[in-house]
């Protein structure tokens, strides 16, 4: 219940005592009792009462009124809720509510929630601060507030407990705020039980870099459930109520004021004074207060600058020092219409005719047999605002702005206007009402549906920043943010849903109260492709049914390009997909990288994980089938300049199913595993599912979270690029001496990725390249490392490296990878074993072969027929040498005889024979056999043929002797 003793009557007062309910008993029921304004004064107090019932409450506009216990309308200049309260006011922390920081060693106590007027500011620093209020229902409620959470560098999240200090079951929704856009306030409602409601907004900076946190803005936080209220809240200045029991209070128009408790508002001296909650004084008129603006083409074609000021003026010019409107500008011929729109001799530029196009110069034109018009918006002259284009100023610490134009029309570009202040954000807004394919393309399967382009600079002498974000749906989403002065540059974002969306640039020059007018952002030019509703300023080829005159054009299958000769559709050739919707020429269907393969479709390259490589004249076929499930890697911890820790978590998904993508990151998430909560947490903002995702994780120790919370995620690898043995694909180069060089002889294999999403560091993207390396010594599953050199991934924050060491990293085993080895002999069987090359540097593949048995002898055939040859020859050479020892005897016999006989003049005595003739006696033979041996038989075979001719007898005397005398030569032998 709520009290207010300065607003009770008179009477009350004179008596100086109030009423109060007691507590209600089991039964439902409470009493009135008096209680004295001044302790010890109990004497002349009116007795207890019943009092009505505990779920009792008023209407909105009504109070208790517990002197008749009856409700009773609120007067003018006040309001009530009934059964609710409001605190709208934060000139001060409202009564009730506490602030309060912690923070590891004590750093950050003096961080608080500080009112600003209209609204709760959180502090900037890295503290944990809760704005904490109490309230006791007697029935079921409901607690709302209005805020602003634009930077995700803060965790922000309301939750509520009971009087036991247990925290009430919440959904991840509930508990964690959504992010809203800049200037924009959203609204968080959630219910509340019956009895004690501890409420809690906290607050968590993480300063990961040098930036400081955007503070979260609270206001308008309405309470439902109470069970009476004794007592109208006045309204507060600026505001007021006309009526006795109104719920609300409304605003004082524009160039009036009011004071608190208002039942009107008082109009300012309109040539002095400008204001709403109270007059002020207007100022001297400087430039902030007016803006150029281009004025409509007339009919000569010309238009000028002319200067305005900005409504509604608040500023004089009879004073000193007092700026006066620049003079109008030359008339000057009026810029061309923008492209797909065309003067018709009219002032005005009008969009073309559904069919036809126009570059903006020339009348619309329809387009030629076989094309179709290429749908869109292409703004680049800038002399009126586009009708689909709106421009506004906000801020929310006042309501100056409100009214003004955010940004200006310069000619060839648009800019941002003066404001009122300089932390006002300026919007500029593009609304697309969806998007439309082109009829060729209808039937690809490309995740692309348009795209928008925009050529910017900032020029800005301080912390301006210029914000890119797109709402659809209802959510906000920051898509980029650029900070201080940007050369001219061109940035791009590609749709991959179909949905009506909203493009915003907000530009905000400072976020502190200082002067820097002068710092502007220039868009020069806008371009949205396929856009529904769009005009067209050029044609382009169609597939046709036929290449029959006056043939239609039809949608190409999945796949298809259209063929420039014959306009009609052909299927890409295989491993090549289509550049997004651009399906026009052969050259449109792009090679897939080394090592990938396209779908059916073509409309993605993927690997398989399958890859082969010659080395060394052999094949090195891999398989990585058993890396492809998702792998997780945690590096640091990490600690920012406060010394909160955190780490880096990376999801890793190689192959992924057909270009399919399976790394999930989430905010504000922690089990991935549950399905419950990946379905609350796809609905949250930033949800990435990709090839290599990042996320930021903060551990509950140390921070009085009670679980560990996820932030910042993104995305690493969103195009499969190839995978290579080489060290560079394409403009992707690994650096070297990142990690530690391989003592295996096979080389590591590269996965490259792309994320195309360029960053205000990464104009052209992200890149990731994942090193897998052979290693027989880590498990199946391998092991993640990262560089040491940089130990977040990435060393410049665009290219991010990973090593996988793994033993199916290594290629698939051959008949090469293994050698045979003989056993023994024994007893008739030998074995023959089959062993892997060391060190084995395989995997899978061919197996090992079992164990061969087969029959052997002890000795071997060959070694057999060798022996048996030596003994034959052995045995040979034995009788050859007997032989002719033998032979030689008898010779020298035979020679002694005939020197016996010969004459003194030495000449030898006529032969009477050749030899012993046959039955002739041989007494003087040397015989140790009685049995003719076979070399006597040879002998006897030889002196037969003797017998044939004496001549040939005669020289064999001859040699014979010849040979015996160089052998045993006799003294007395004539020469």
């Amino acid at each position: 219940q709520f009290r207010v003793t300065n607003r009770l009557p008179a009477v009350f007062k004179l008596i100086k005592y109030y009423f109060e309910y007691t507590e209600c008993d089991s039964t439902g029921s409470r009493w009135r009792v008096a209680i004295p304004h001044n302790q010890g004064m109990c004497s002349g107090l009116p007795d207890p009462v019943r009092g009505t019932d505990c779920t009792f409450s008023c209407e909105a506009g009504e109070f208790l009124e517990m002197s008749a216990q009856q409700c009773t309308q609120c007067a003018a200049g006040t309001y009530s809720l009934g059964s609710g309260i409001r605190f709208d006011e934060w000139d001060d922390i409202p009564a009730g509510f506490t602030s309060l920081a912690t923070y590891m060693d004590n750093v950050g106590l003096s961080s608080t929630w500080t009112p600003q007027g209209n609204y709760m500011e959180s502090n900037r620093d890295e503290c944990t601060v809760s704005l904490i209020y109490a309230v006791h229902l007697k029935k079921q409620g409901s607690v709302s507030f209005e805020y602003q959470y634009v930077d995700n560098n803060v965790f922000f999240e309301f939750f509520i407990q009971n009087d036991q200090c247990q925290e009430m079951d919440q959904s991840s929704d509930q508990k964690w705020i959504k992010l809203t856009s800049n200037g924009e306030w959203g609204t968080h409602t959630v219910s509340l039980k019956s009895g004690t409601n501890i409420l809690y907004w906290r607050t968590t900076g993480i300063l990961v870099g040098a930036k400081i946190v955007k503070p979260v803005l609270l206001r308008n936080i309405q309470i439902e459930g109470v069970a009476y209220t004794s007592e109208c809240f006045q309204c507060k200045p600026g505001t007021f109520s006309r009526t006795p029991g109104s719920s609300t209070c409304e605003p004082c128009p524009r160039n009036t004021y009011s004071s608190k408790g208002a039942s009107s508002c008082t109009p300012c001296d309109k040539d002095k004074e400008y204001g709403s909650a109270m007059c002020r004084e207007k100022p001297a008129c400087s430039e902030k207060d007016y803006f150029q603006i281009h004025t409509a083409c007339d009919s000569e074609g010309k238009t000028q600058i002319i200067y305005k000021w900005i409504e509604p003026k608040i500023c004089v010019e009879n004073v000193t020092g007092a700026m006066t409107l620049p003079p109008s500008g030359e008339r000057k011929k009026c810029p061309p219409c923008n492209p797909g729109f065309y003067n018709n001799d009219t002032a005005t530029c009008s969009p073309c005719p559904p069919g036809t196009f126009s570059d903006g110069v020339k009348e619309c034109q329809k387009c030629p047999a076989g094309t179709e018009p290429a749908l869109g918006y292409e703004y680049k002259w800038w002399n009126v605002l586009p009708a689909n284009m709106k421009t506004s100023c906000f801020n929310v610490g006042n309501s100056k702005c409100d009214g003004m134009n955010g940004w200006e029309v310069a000619g060839d570009h648009i800019r941002s206007g003066a404001g009122s202040s300089d932390n006002d954000y300026l919007i500029l807004n593009l609304r697309i009402p969806g998007f439309k394919l082109p009829t060729s393309v209808t039937g690809t399967t490309g995740t692309e549906f348009g795209r928008i382009t925009f050529i910017f600079e900032t020029i800005c002498s301080a912390d301006c920043e210029l914000y890119f974000m797109m709402v659809r749906d209802s959510d906000t989403n920051v898509v980029e943010s650029w900070e201080g002065s940007k050369e001219k540059q061109s940035y791009t974002h590609i749709m991959t849903q179909n949905a009506s969306v909203s493009y915003t640039w907000a530009f905000q020059r400072t976020n502190q109260a200082l002067d820097f007018v002068n710092d502007i952002v220039k868009i020069y030019s806008i371009t949205v492709t396929n856009a529904l509703g769009g005009v067209a300023s050029t044609c382009h080829a169609c597939a046709l049914v036929s290449q029959q005159s006056g043939s239609s054009c039809v949608p190409c299958p999945a796949g298809h390009y259209i063929d420039k000769d014959t306009n009609r559709c052909k299927e890409c050739p295989p491993n090549t997909y289509l550049s997004g919707h651009q399906i026009y020429g052969k050259e449109s269907c792009l090679p897939c990288g080394p090592g990938s393969k396209s779908n059916k479709v073509h409309s993605v390259c993927f690997s398989d994980c399958s890859f082969s490589h010659m080395e060394a004249n052999q094949t090195l076929t891999y398989d990585f089938t058993q890396l492809s499930p998702v792998a997780s890697i945690t590096n640091g911890p990490s600690f920012t300049s406060k010394g909160t820790k955190y780490f880096h978590v990376f999801n890793v998904s190689l192959c992924g199913h057909e270009g399919k993508k399976a790394a999930v990151c989430m905010d504000n998430v922690t089990d991935l595993a549950s399905k419950d909560v990946q379905r609350e947490s796809r609905e949250l903002v930033n949800y990435v599912e990709t090839f290599i995702c990042q996320s930021t994780i903060i551990p509950s120790d140390g921070r009085g979270f009670r679980t560990a919370l996820s932030s910042q995620s993104i995305s690493l690898a969103d195009i499969f690029l190839g995978v290579t043995v080489e060290s560079t694909l394409g403009d992707v180069t690994i650096k070297p001496g990142l990690f530690p060089e391989s003592s295996k002889k096979i080389p590591d294999v590269n996965f490259f990725y792309w994320s195309p999403q360029a960053t205000s560091s990464c104009d052209r993207g992200r890149n990731t390249v994942i090193k897998l390396r052979c290693n027989p010594e880590k498990s199946a599953r391998g092991e993640l490392t990262l560089p040491r050199k940089c130990p977040a991934g990435t060393c410049d924050g665009c290219t991010f490296y990973f090593l996988w060491e793994s033993a199916n990293a290594c290629p698939r085993c051959t008949e090469a990878d293994f050698h045979e080895i003989e056993g023994a002999c024994r007893d008739g069987i030998q074995d023959k074993h089959y062993v892997w090359n060391e060190p084995k540097l395989c995997t899978k593949g061919v197996p090992l072969p079992a164990k061969k048995t087969t029959p052997c002898e002890s000795i071997d055939f060959w070694l057999k027929v060798g022996a048996g040859i030596g003994a034959f020859m052995a045995v040979l050479l034995i009788a050859l040498t007997c032989y002719f020892w033998k032979k030689n005897k008898k010779l020298e016999y035979k020679y002694s005889r005939l020197v016996m006989t010969a004459n003194k003049e030495c000449e030898l005595p006529a032969a009477d024979s050749c030899a012993i003739m046959e039955g002739e006696d041989n007494d003087d033979e040397v015989v140790y056999s009685n049995k003719p041996s076979l070399l006597g038989k040879l002998k006897s075979i030889a002196t037969k043929v003797c017998l044939f001719t004496k001549v040939g007898c005669m020289f064999d005397i001859l040699v014979t002797l010849e040979i015996d005398r160089s052998y045993s030569p006799l003294p007395n032998m004539a020469p």
